[in-house]
């Protein structure tokens, strides 16, 4: 019943979910996952017309001065990190993968600034392969919902919501999730009033 009601409502919410990050080419999806890490999709979304439009190509981005990189993406925090890891990306994948990005896991995960998170939302996104992501949204709504204890990590969570969720979903159930944190279940000020979830939500308490 639980779990049918949380479905019954992300499907309400968000019947439709779609990836806010924008994007024409795999790997301008995987540097824009990469660069959302402690920012937010409106703030990348402001900086990747710039950098893709200055640099078209992987190997122009191989070659751009690295201070140039730097400069584009400083609003999104992090910019020295991010911008080596845009720069050394564009060189491995030209040079090592014909320009096209892996869909392997191990290989994608080698890849500079991708981890676990970035390559299941790459693979969910661009190739459509079943998987869930474990953002700081959908790490706080699983534990608020109760699917998954408090302190688990982002691991046990992911494996949690594999159980909970038919494969077939992952993918959807991710976006849903990642909207419904960003949006409906905010860290700060969630809108309990209106949620239908409420009556299971292990910080109703706190939030009303």
């Amino acid at each position: 019943m639980t779990m049918s009601k949380i479905d019954d409502f992300l499907e309400e919410l968000y019947p439709n979910p779609i990836c806010e990050l924008h994007y024409s080419k795999d790997y301008e999806l995987l540097m824009a996952v990469v660069l959302s890490a402690q920012s937010t999709d409106k703030r990348v979304n402001s900086v990747t017309p710039i950098l893709f439009g200055t640099y078209p190509t992987l190997k122009d981005l191989k070659e751009a001065d690295l201070k140039d990189l730097e400069h584009i993406i400083r609003p999104i925090g992090s910019y020295h990190k991010k911008a080596a890891y845009i720069q050394n990306m564009a060189m491995i994948l030209e040079e090592q993968y014909e320009g096209k990005v892996p869909t392997e896991r191990s290989s994608l995960e080698k890849l500079p600034g991708v981890g676990r998170k970035t390559a299941n939302v790459f693979l969910s996104e661009y190739y459509d392969i079943p998987a869930i992501a474990v953002d700081t949204h959908v790490e706080r709504v699983s534990k608020r919902l109760g699917l998954a204890s408090r302190n688990a990590n982002v691991l046990k969570i992911e494996k949690k919501l594999q159980k909970v969720f038919p494969k077939e979903l992952w993918g959807k159930r991710h976006l849903q999730l990642v909207l419904f944190g960003r949006y409906f279940c905010k860290a700060v000020k969630p809108n309990c009033k209106e949620c239908s979830l409420v009556d299971i939500c292990k910080e109703k308490k706190k939030n009303l």
